[in-house]
């Protein structure tokens, strides 16, 4: 594998543009090579390839289930193996990604994925396929992606310059949002002309174009030596510290966290708010998903364009605010307004564009680059986990109350979320560099 190997060196707060003989530096403070530009493509375009392919196993396995059970008991025990096992494995793969090559970790984590498609794709055809099948597949690729994510996160920084680093982190959600508009759609198209092994088979081959990539690109790692000598409970510790020594940081990250538990329900709601409070069909409720998906995109194209990036912890404070008073807009309109919904909904996901990618690059700039891993596993598993609860909790609430006074109800609060985010003087000078 193409790789350099930096041993526990601790990334400057601020990494200036150029060095004294014009090599440009990475964001983590490491002269970047010639082919920089040409290793984030090979990376992202194998990366995009995975997600179409992924998305669209993901949602044929839904509809699987959907077309065979009928259960939203079921459905949401999917969405449950989906989701959890990230939340509860991301710290061990932050923990790995500090300790081991990050590039190898990301290259096991999505052949893994693949191969576990591969085998489904296979028993599938084989016509032994249940629900205990595709719960255990849910869960295996989520285990994958646990690792993936906070090796791939941490690995990006020490890939492109400081300009481009809120970009890169963008990316990832922007492939996501086109992803999740279109890939859907293709995966029901394979599921029901070729048969649902044939999008399982297709997963496989998306996997191998993201192994392709980053066999191509050439990956810098930076080992912390003393993370392996000790126990992984001594290193989520060292995490802990790592974030902790930034109050503003270890503030902004339980105020995301708290903000995922409140919007979280609001996945599970939405087709109740298109259905009940509406009267529309699946047709309008395909129409709210597309909304958001393209909601996301543009929220994300506007992140990618910004030139400046030293206020990202206020925008994540605006982001909240947006998302608040859209929400609780939402829950006042009368059922004759179903297109002031469909509006606000793609208001509501062009500032839900405006969380993730700023966080990623707050973590990554503030906290030092051997750590950095477990500094991101520790928030994907905070984030990963809140998720789930907040739709358990919110799906209680939003059954007692109605679904048109929790978007209300669930909107104020995450309003409240985004003005408490300003006060902060910790906060505020997560923007000061």
């Amino acid at each position: 594998m193409h790789d350099e190997h930096i041993e526990n060196r601790e990334a400057p707060a601020a990494a200036p543009a150029e060095q004294a003989g014009g090599a440009e530096l990475s964001a983590a403070g490491n002269p970047l090579p010639a082919g920089w530009l040409a290793a984030i493509v090979a990376i992202w375009a194998g990366q995009a390839a995975s997600m179409v392919t992924s998305y669209a196993a993901g949602y044929a396995m839904v509809w699987y289930i959907t077309e065979t059970t009928g259960s939203a008991l079921m459905l949401a025990a999917m969405t449950i193996c989906a989701m959890l096992p990230i939340g509860l494995v991301s710290p061990f793969g932050g923990v790995l990604a500090d300790r081991v090559n990050r590039k190898a970790i990301m290259i096991v984590a999505d052949m893994s994925i693949g191969v576990v498609s591969l085998v489904c794709g296979f028993i599938i055809l084989a016509g032994d396929v249940s629900f205990a099948l595709i719960a255990v597949i849910a869960v295996l690729r989520a285990v994958g992606q646990a690792f993936h994510g906070p090796a791939m996160m941490a690995a990006m920084p020490l890939l492109v310059p400081e300009r481009h680093l809120l970009r890169v982190n963008t990316l990832d959600q922007a492939l996501a949002s086109v992803a999740g508009i279109g890939a859907p759609a293709f995966g029901i198209f394979l599921y029901t002309t070729l048969g649902f092994s044939s999008v399982m088979f297709l997963d496989f081959a998306g996997a191998c174009l993201a192994v392709a990539g980053l066999a191509l690109a050439k990956v810098p790692t930076i080992r912390d030596r003393e993370a392996a000598h000790e126990s992984v409970l001594a290193n989520l510790r060292d995490g802990v510290r790592a974030v902790g020594a930034s109050r503003g940081l270890a503030l902004l990250m339980g105020a995301v966290t708290v903000g995922m538990f409140i919007f979280g329900p609001l996945s599970a709601v939405f087709p109740l708010m298109t259905y009940q409070h509406f009267g529309g069909d699946g047709y309008a409720a395909s129409l709210t998903e597309a909304a958001f998906g393209v909601g996301m995109l543009v929220g994300s194209g506007m992140l990618m364009a910004m030139s400046k990036t030293d206020r990202l912890a206020r925008l994540i404070a605006i982001a909240a605010a947006v998302v608040g008073a859209s929400t609780a807009a939402c829950g006042v309109l009368a059922p004759d307004m179903f297109w002031a919904f469909v509006v606000l909904v793609a208001v509501m996901a062009m500032a839900c564009a405006w969380f993730n990618g700023p966080m990623m690059t707050l973590i990554q700039r503030t906290v030092p680059e051997e750590k950095l891993g477990r500094a991101i596993g520790l928030f994907t598993a905070a984030t990963g986990i809140a998720t789930p609860v907040g739709v358990a909790v919110g799906g209680a609430l939003a059954e007692a109350m109605g679904v048109a006074a929790f978007f209300v109800v669930d909107g104020l609060a995450c309003l409240a979320l985004g003005i408490a985010v300003f006060f902060p003087k910790s906060i505020r000078k997560l923007d000061e560099g």
